[in-house]
């Protein structure tokens, strides 16, 4: 299970501004009727940030290990609903 708080961190961090997760939507992505990922994609809303007011932000795990890899995609085109 993600750590929000880390999440928030990041999108902070990554972005230069201020975030607030406004929902978590359950995301499966296929691939010639295969799943390649499945998981929650958490929606921010952004302040400050001069070219985005969302953002999404989610994490996997590292394969090997304990540690998960963190990501942060701004809500520009072609970006534009968690499942993108």
């Amino acid at each position: 299970m993600d750590n929000i708080r880390q999440i928030i961190q990041l999108v902070n961090e990554l972005h230069g501004c201020l975030s607030r997760c406004r929902e978590s939507a359950q995301v499966k992505e296929e691939f010639e009727g295969q799943t390649v990922w499945e998981g929650v994609v958490h929606v921010f809303d952004l302040t400050g940030h001069p070219e985005a007011d969302k953002c999404y932000a989610w994490s996997s795990p590292i394969e090997g290990s304990e540690k998960r890899k963190f990501y942060a995609a701004l809500h520009i085109p072609p970006v534009d609903s968690p499942l993108k």
